[in-house]
């Protein structure tokens, strides 16, 4: 792997210089992008083939291009039904949708958007403090998706960190900036009980307990990232992340006003344009499961801008790690049979983190139907073998 050369002004004390070599040495010498260098190209580490790059003069731009539900309805036993049918239809036709009046106030997700901006754009050398290549580290930073796994880098640092239970977790959380850690808690809480809310809506849009998703995630975790896509010399050769989709119940997503996020429906890649203190919600592969494929967790990816760099914040909502996911019963009868096998949580996590970003091929692995395949291919092989022996 190419390396470059992280350029940081220089120090005024021998302390300084030498305290930055002995990070550089212990933090591995993959290298975060988002470290003051000006790039007048995309570095070949970073370039896409011809044939998987984002291709950005196809992609469909629209005012109205995934479903915008007004959340507040909710809150009122007259309006409840009318946003329950169309929080079901939103993530039956397109498994992802906007939400408005959502109820966290504008104050909390725009100190959020502002802590995370200084974060990435402090010294390089307090940021690495926190770096790590390990995936399954509740605390760290990193660069592209992982980078053991990943063939072509992707243009994106990030910041990712466990947020549930919270006294657990906020321990570990950068200490710079000085009020990091108050600000994400905050930020952290209010998400968590929108998260609750939407739960209790998407189960009742399937027609079961308004408490099932709520049972169905055992004892529940929250993870949140901070994507920082920094300006991108050719972002016509490459991604910020590539088309993926999610292994999580469901993704709150709070972004700054630049584009980037792009959602497939039908076919086509879609932009999704920011709306001012809104959350794009995202059904991850767990809901699918436990809806028995009724609900979509669809592909998306990032694009990056060759003129401004971008942030977004994804809150991760998942089960624990011991939380058995399964198709819901109700589900299931004579004309809807089960389309998935069971599983832990703990087991789909760490093979989605063990692939790179393949699309659905995860949730895939999961299916009945790839089971069967799997198990026609091995007992054919086990005839051939038999003929080749007589």
């Amino acid at each position: 792997m190419e390396m470059i050369n992280v350029e940081i002004e220089k120090p005024s004390s021998t302390e300084t210089d030498e305290t930055i070599d002995c990070i550089r040495k212990e933090k591995s010498s993959v290298p975060l992008i988002s470290s003051g260098i000006n790039y007048s190209e995309l570095p070949q580490q970073y370039v896409r083939p011809p044939t998987e790059r984002p291709n950005l003069d196809e992609v469909l731009l629209s005012l109205d291009s995934i479903p915008v539900v007004d959340t507040h309805g909710l809150l009122c036993n007259s309006t409840r039904p009318k946003v329950i049918r169309q929080i079901g239809q939103a993530c039956a036709e397109y498994g992802f949708f906007q939400i408005i009046n959502h109820g966290i106030p504008d104050v909390v997700s725009n100190r959020m958007l502002e802590v995370a901006e200084e974060f990435f754009t402090m010294p390089v050398e307090d940021r690495m403090e926190y770096y790590s290549d390990d995936p399954f580290s509740k605390t760290r930073l990193s660069t592209s998706f992982n980078v053991h796994k990943d063939q072509v880098f992707n243009w994106r640092d990030y910041l990712r960190h466990h947020c549930y239970p919270l006294e657990d977790h906020v321990h570990t959380w950068p200490s710079k900036p000085a009020h990091y850690r108050e600000v994400a808690s905050m930020y952290c809480r209010e998400v968590r009980a929108l998260a609750l809310r939407l739960l209790e809506a998407i189960s009742e849009s399937l027609g079961v307990e308004a408490d099932f998703l709520d049972k169905a995630l055992g004892k529940h975790e929250q993870h949140m990232a901070i994507n920082y896509y920094p300006k991108c010399p050719n972002p016509e050769l490459t991604f910020g992340l590539p088309a993926h989709s999610d292994p999580t119940v469901l993704t709150l997503l709070l972004q700054d006003e630049v584009p980037g996020l792009q959602v497939l429906n039908n076919g086509h890649w879609i932009s999704v344009n920011p709306i001012p203190n809104s959350f794009v919600i995202n059904l991850g592969d767990q809901l699918q499961v436990l809806s028995n494929g009724r609900y979509r967790s669809v592909l998306h990816r990032a694009v990056v801008s060759s003129s401004r760099a971008r942030i977004s914040i994804p809150t991760f909502y998942c089960p624990s790690p011991d939380a058995v996911i399964a198709p819901a019963p109700a589900s299931i009868d004579d004309e809807h049979p089960t389309l998935f096998r069971s599983f832990t949580y703990q087991e789909y996590y760490r093979k989605f983190w063990d692939k790179q970003l393949e699309g659905n091929t995860c949730l895939q692995s999961f299916s009945l139907a790839h089971q069967q395949q799997q198990e026609d291919s091995q007992l054919l092989e086990h005839y051939t073998q038999e003929e080749e022996d007589l």
